[in-house]
């Protein structure tokens, strides 16, 4: 089991610190300093995307690490997608959707409810392989927002993130001209991004960094993206208005590697 779980803070123990990261294949990426980083971070809830494993192909000391509640979602399809959540206090509930078979059972959403905020860990459709998918992840987005909505009409307040594979500003990309055509980064899916902030969401990286440039969280294996910074901001922490006073920080944590994303953490006072 990993010797930092379980350890209460002291310095900081008034804050929630909430980390998410897709760690594109969690059995290789716990090789590659998944542990380290989660023993320097030290968050209280830590979230994972892409997992592309199914607990019983997993250690103990990943699935269920001594002191942690731990709450995954798998795809049927084994070795794809998949969400996870650790968290230092165990939720009210958890569930692994939002009532449409076709998206929940891609193991995409652990939802757990703290009480004070229903958080939403989502691994988003890439919907770039082919037009079925593209259309696929529309209606995901559509669906989404309607479900989002109907909880923030209740009262709730929500958390919602991880890998959106979304980008919706100019300065959310490497090249905005080039990209515009590409799935991510489509001007539909760019008015759907403000479609949701729109239901009473903030973007809480652009709240402390509205302008700020060449911060990205996915860079392309596959073009040795990372070299250049040709990069994507697409991992997000979106928070409704009513947690705003709460916010204290949030960062991008683009110097960790062990995956083509990095991590995106925000602080909860």
């Amino acid at each position: 089991m990993p010797y930092f779980a379980g350890i209460i803070k002291e310095s900081q123990e008034l804050l929630v610190k909430i980390c998410t990261w897709n760690v594109n294949g969690i059995r290789a990426c716990s090789q590659k300093g998944f542990f380290e980083f989660w023993e320097g971070e030290d968050p209280d809830i830590f979230c994972l995307q892409e997992t592309k494993a199914h607990p019983d192909q997993l250690t103990d000391e990943i699935v269920s690490p001594l002191g942690w509640s731990a709450n995954w979602s798998s795809a049927h399809r084994r070795g794809y997608s998949g969400t996870a959540v650790y968290s230092r206090t165990a939720p009210k509930e958890v569930t692994h959707g939002i009532g449409i078979p076709k998206f929940d059972t891609e193991g995409r959403f652990v939802i757990c409810d703290f009480e004070d905020f229903v958080l939403f860990n989502i691994y988003f459709p890439n919907g770039a392989a082919r037009e079925e998918r593209h259309n696929y992840k529309q209606e995901f987005l559509r669906k989404l927002n309607l479900h989002l909505k109907s909880l923030i009409r209740k009262g709730r307040e929500v958390i919602v993130l991880g890998d959106y594979n979304v980008a919706y500003m100019d300065i959310d990309v490497f090249d905005p001209v080039r990209l515009s055509k590409v799935s991510g980064f489509l001007p539909e899916e760019r008015k759907w991004f403000q479609d949701f902030l729109d239901l009473g969401f903030v973007d809480s990286f652009r709240h402390f960094h509205p302008e700020e440039t060449g911060k990205y969280t996915w860079w392309s294996y596959r073009e040795n993206a990372r070299l250049g910074n040709r990069g994507w901001r697409i991992d997000h922490i979106c928070i409704t208005e009513g947690l705003l006073p709460r916010l204290k920080s949030a960062e991008i944590l683009a110097d960790q590697t062990g995956s083509d994303h990095c991590p995106v953490l925000i602080e909860l006072g």
